[in-house]
């Protein structure tokens, strides 16, 4: 059986004439002899709307109401995208999470799939039927209906691609594929015909918003080559895979910036043991995730001054808790908005030298100052302002010959 799952996001199905391209494109496959499988999300803007009457209705709205709440925009959706493919002559029905059934475990909104019944859809497909099923969505042991996080339909998607052995995992989007750079603020940004996982993991984390770097972690796991296409334009995407699979002469693949951060410095900070911890161990227990950390000793060596990133969003309730930590001590509580973190990402970096000195090169000739430097083995991150992101993203696409990719 030649399986194909067939993601759409949300703004591939974000009205009746979408909806209808949509059956479109999954008749092709249909014509082609593939047995397809369709995930869905909701239309574009639904989720955001239901969110804000659970806000509306209270402050305190239950996790568990809440799942159900948000995960009627997939049902909605799917039962359209159904209907459309029964109008023009295919068998095709809805599939909601717990008609499968798909179990998941962990918390209410940001369940993780642990598992994904596979007979009934087994049934329908060799009886010609093409399923709708509800991403985003599962049940827990308890037959509750649960969310699955940010980039939910991707991970359901990258799942049902593996339960069921598909041959491909395409996700279909409003871009043409995964690009070097924003090509919203670059019109020089390439699309990029194939990526690892680790690069596209990166990209993800740093800044890209193609796809969830969960999603990307969960496809990683389990090799699942997932393709990203645009849903408006019959062009060839993008191929997420393992590095092996293809030859890559490229340094670096992409350039991805951050256009929400803060950076929080504490001068004066006592130099000992467990400092660091007792800094950080408040801010996460009320969910504010730390991003780049920096620490300078100071000459005497009994100070320190330690300087990390936030979310914009979370700095004055940061600004709040170190304030009322009484278990540190420290001289002076520096905060600054409008940051951008900037970052090359590429698997050639591990076996080129050099390219540490060329990017911080190329924007010292553009006099960008660099405030924070982060490194892993195959990305490299600055903390500059925010007004110089588009110059940084310019030279940086040009350093390393990313225009004519």
């Amino acid at each position: 059986m030649k399986i194909v799952v067939l993601k759409f996001g949300g703004t591939s199905v974000g009205s009746i004439e979408r909806i209808k391209n949509v059956a479109n494109i999954i008749n092709s496959y249909y014509k082609k002899k593939y047995k397809p499988i369709v995930v869905s999300s909701a239309m574009s803007g639904v989720t955001n709307d239901l969110i804000k009457k659970s806000k509306e209705i209270s402050e305190n709205f239950l996790p568990s109401e809440y799942d159900v709440l948000v995960s009627s925009g997939e049902q909605i959706a799917c039962s359209l995208i159904a209907a459309r493919l029964s109008h023009i002559g295919i068998r095709s029905r809805s599939w909601l999470s717990w008609q499968i059934p798909i179990i998941t475990k962990g918390n209410h909104k940001n369940a993780k799939i642990l598992s994904i019944y596979r007979k009934k859809i087994f049934d329908y497909l060799k009886k010609g039927g093409i399923p709708i099923i509800t991403g985003f969505q599962g049940i827990d042991v308890n037959e509750r209906i649960t969310t699955i996080g940010r980039g939910g339909s991707d991970a359901s998607a990258i799942m049902l691609a593996k339960f069921f052995k598909a041959e491909r995992c395409i996700i279909y989007t409003d871009v043409e594929g995964v690009y070097t750079t924003d090509p919203n603020k670059l019109k020089k940004a390439r699309k990029i015909k194939v990526i690892s996982y680790e690069e596209m993991l990166e990209m993800a984390s740093l800044g890209a918003k193609v796809m969830q770097p969960v999603s990307i972690q969960d496809a990683r796991l389990n090799r699942i080559n997932i393709e990203v296409k645009s849903s408006f334009k019959k062009k060839p995407g993008t191929l997420i895979t393992k590095r092996k699979n293809f030859k890559n002469n490229k340094i670096i693949a992409g350039i991805s910036s951050t256009q929400n951060d803060a950076k929080v410095t504490l001068v004066g900070v006592k130099d000992k043991p467990g400092v660091a911890a007792k800094i950080f161990k408040p801010l996460s227990k009320n969910s504010i995730n730390v991003d780049m950390v920096v620490q300078n000793v100071s000459a005497n060596g009994k100070e320190t001054d330690l300087t990390f990133t936030i979310k914009t969003d979370d700095l004055n309730r940061t600004k709040k808790i170190i304030e009322g930590n009484k278990e540190i001590k420290f001289r002076k509580l520096l905060l600054k908005r409008n940051v951008s973190k900037v970052s090359i990402i590429g698997v050639g970096m591990v076996t080129t030298p050099g390219v540490t000195f060329r990017m911080f090169q190329s924007l010292a000739k553009k006099n960008i100052n660099i405030q924070v430097i982060s490194t892993s083995e195959i990305k490299i991150s600055v903390l500059i302002d925010k007004k110089n992101t588009k110059k940084a993203i310019i030279a940086l696409h040009k350093e390393f010959k990313l225009d004519n990719q």
